[in-house]
């Protein structure tokens, strides 16, 4: 199957890697066959390591249809999306995802994320970067104070 918008994608990443901005992943959100918004890798450009081409493209969507769901919308992605951006799509609550290389192919040219899914099924204080719960309970009165607000905006 081809695609002019998973050619675009494709296209995006290929020109982040000639300019020297980021690594070589590009993404676009689509709506009724249209782009909406196109994302490049930005991580060494920005310092900023949830810079992911899918987080800037699923950021600038949401920012001009100025909503924070995405549930009419496509991802065409130029890479099989790493855990922190398929978070970010199943948060942004994306109707479909079409990607070209798989994490085995970016895994090759060092971009592994395997790790994350193994430190994931960890027990927290067993991950490399160890994770330790203090004050719960005062941490608690938040949710309790999000369950009661009346006005609040689900999601």
């Amino acid at each position: 199957m081809t695609s002019p918008l998973m050619a675009r994608a494709i296209q995006l990443s290929i020109e982040n890697v000639r300019s020297g901005q980021g690594g070589p992943f590009g993404a676009v959100v689509a709506k009724d066959g249209k782009i909406i918004a196109e994302g490049v890798n930005q991580v060494t450009s920005t310092n900023d390591p949830t810079a992911h081409a899918e987080i800037v493209a699923i950021r600038e969507a949401c920012k001009k249809l100025g909503r924070f769901e995405l549930t009419d919308c496509e991802l065409y992605s130029s890479c099989e999306p790493c855990p922190m951006c398929l978070g970010a799509i199943y948060w942004a609550r994306l109707s479909l995802v079409y990607f070209a290389n798989v994490a085995a192919d970016a895994s090759k040219i060092g971009f592994d994320d395997s790790f994350i899914y193994r430190e994931i099924a960890q027990p927290h204080a067993q991950r490399q970067i160890p994770m330790i719960q203090i004050m719960r309970e005062e941490a608690l009165s938040a949710f309790r104070a999000w369950n009661e607000k009346p006005d609040k905006i689900p999601y």
